[in-house]
């Protein structure tokens, strides 16, 4: 039985549609990417996953209760979190755990834990004001994090950090998924194939595709050429023409940028290497392999 089940759950503003009959399930112990471009839908599903949100139609289903408040079993971190600038990390801490409903000598013990697991022991007397950005999202992840709930939802938990924070977060979370449910969004590719076991790709309010990660994978991958060229109007010329060789099945053309499915890749290795010597095209990048989660994703989008 999955830990959470969502049917048929829609949520309109206005009377635009923003998510629009999606249904899914969780199983206890996965690590679920919720995927999408901006405005896909992916903040509403987690707003009104996280109680925040009333959904206008459909239902959502925890640990086999539907319309069970299953809120203080829920850690949830917002892509933008607000901080008391004033308080100290630990009054933080302390004040988020009297709120999940623990007394004040088990907040002050979570509280120290979770500071301590979330890289945050030493500067837990600092001002929030003087934490850095990755010092800020990693006290939001201990929020969440420190009434030990059995679901974690995170919305774009990296996406405004410098290369260094997101690393530091992104270890977090590979430590954090060995033991709760997670859902996080992105839409950033290598975040999702990086921690994630199931991948729901939504787009425009929907769901446009969802399994295992090693199951899309095997369904989707397809031989594929990616190449690049110049931008000299020959080589675009040369490009746009390829899309109706018979060894190529799809093709996505952008700026000088293209990615061919095929249906011999050593066939089209061959013969697009002999056209562009042939033809004087300069050939910036080359690449002969399978299809990968980004190139679906691309697909899916439209882009």
């Amino acid at each position: 039985m999955p830990l959470l089940e969502v049917k048929d759950l829609h949520k309109s503003f206005k009377g635009h549609p923003s998510v629009n009959g999606i249904s899914f399930g969780i199983e206890a112990g996965r690590c679920v990417a919720l995927l999408g471009p901006n405005g896909a839908g992916k903040t509403t599903t987690l707003r009104m996953l996280s109680g925040l949100l009333k959904q206008s139609a459909g239902t959502i289903t925890f640990d086999g209760a539907p319309g069970k408040d299953y809120r203080r079993q829920l850690g949830y971190l917002p892509q933008a979190p607000a901080f008391y600038n004033w308080m100290s990390g630990h009054e933080y801490i302390v004040f988020a755990a009297r709120m999940s409903g623990m007394n004040a000598r088990e907040a002050a013990v979570a509280s120290g834990a979770v500071l301590e697991r979330v890289g945050l022991g030493s500067a837990a007397r600092r001002r929030i004001g003087g934490y850095s950005g990755g010092m800020k999202q990693r006290l939001g992840l201990g929020q969440a994090l420190v009434h030990r709930p059995r679901l974690l939802l995170l919305d774009e938990p990296v996406s405004a950090l410098d290369p260094i924070g997101r690393r530091e977060v992104m270890e977090l979370l590979r430590d954090i998924r060995e033991e709760t449910t997670v859902i996080f969004s992105t839409h950033v590719l290598h975040d999702a194939e990086e921690i994630c076991d199931d991948v729901v790709l939504m787009n425009q309010g929907t769901i446009a595709v969802q399994g295992t990660l090693s199951s899309l994978r095997a369904e989707y991958s397809l031989p594929v050429i990616r190449l690049t060229t110049g931008k000299e109007d020959s080589a675009i010329r040369w490009l746009e023409g390829l899309r109706h060789r018979d060894f190529i099945e799809e093709a996505l053309i952008s700026d000088g940028k293209a990615v061919f499915n095929v249906t011999d890749v050593e066939l089209a290795r061959r013969t697009l290497l002999q056209e562009a010597v042939e033809l004087d095209i300069p050939l910036l990048q080359f690449e002969a392999g399978s299809s990968t989660l980004e190139d679906l994703f691309m697909k899916v989008v439209g882009t």
